[in-house]
């Protein structure tokens, strides 16, 4: 394990998104301020901590389906949050030991942790960097740094509950494809999104919490979404709720209304 820390301190005066993610999951790696943040937003959609555990759900069938069926054997964890086990590397080196993961982030908390919960197999390898996604050529230029990933072999690009971090001024169809650029043919973008499409007053309600909280957000639609896949092939069942994304049981999560998950799933693969 290897990490490439900035030296920022740690910001408790307002709430992050991931210890805020962090509180949702039932952890205990976040302060008063997330907490607070986090209660706002679970008043205006009470449904909120469904949606984390079942964005880690999806992460896990991802990771499990491009590594047995589309021979990935490197990620790039973006957004990664405080490590929850089991985290994208155990899962993929469950299936293939070899697999190499570098884990991003941009909250100095994570980084206490990576060491103690980040622990790679022997034949495989992970590293984390602190680095924000707004700035995606020094992001790059960290995972280049951390030599662990081959950019001459596929790569995938894991994006979950990340970008309605990233609002339109911060143009992120432009960091989508910057990142995507290095990576070579077989690569892959697997990416989920909260959208407002199915409800959209309460959703409306979560992104006034999230942005009175000090952490703006911008939520969109399933056409919106879908553009961060162009010119990407994108494997079955396309872009849906990700509850419903390749469920190892098909009746599993078909209790869940669309409207309670309000994130939308995809994974796409890089011609």
């Amino acid at each position: 394990m290897t990490t490439r820390q900035s030296g920022r301190d740690l910001d408790t005066s307002k709430a992050h998104s991931a210890r805020m993610y962090d509180y949702f999951l039932g952890g205990k790696d976040h302060f008063e301020v997330d907490k607070e943040a986090a209660m706002v937003a679970a008043k205006a959609h009470p449904g909120l901590p469904v949606t984390a555990r079942e964005n880690r759900a999806f992460m896990h069938r991802a990771t499990r389906v491009l590594a047995q069926e589309h021979g990935i054997r490197q990620w790039l964890d973006i957004g990664t949050g405080i490590p929850t086990e089991p985290n994208l590397h155990q899962v993929a080196q469950s299936l293939v030991p070899e697999a190499r993961v570098v884990y991003a982030d941009n909250d100095p908390l994570v980084l206490k942790y990576a060491e103690r919960l980040m622990r790679s197999t022997t034949q495989g390898r992970t590293a984390y960097i602190e680095a924000t996604v707004t700035d995606p050529d020094s992001l790059l230029d960290a995972v280049q740094d951390a030599e662990v990933l081959d950019f001459d072999k596929p790569i995938a690009l894991s994006l979950n509950a990340l970008m309605h971090f990233v609002t339109d001024p911060h143009d992120p169809y432009a960091i989508v494809r910057r990142l995507l650029e290095p990576l070579p043919p077989g690569s892959a973008l697997a990416m989920n999104h909260c959208t407002p499409d199915f409800d959209p007053e309460t959703w409306n309600g979560v992104a006034e919490a999230y942005t009175n909280s000090g952490t703006p957000v911008q939520f969109r639609s399933h056409s919106d979404v879908r553009r961060f896949f162009d010119g990407l092939d994108l494997i079955d069942p396309g872009i849906i709720c990700c509850h419903r994304w390749r469920r190892d049981n098909p009746e599993d999560g078909t209790e869940i209304a669309d409207a309670e998950i309000s994130l939308l799933a995809g994974v796409g693969i890089k011609n």
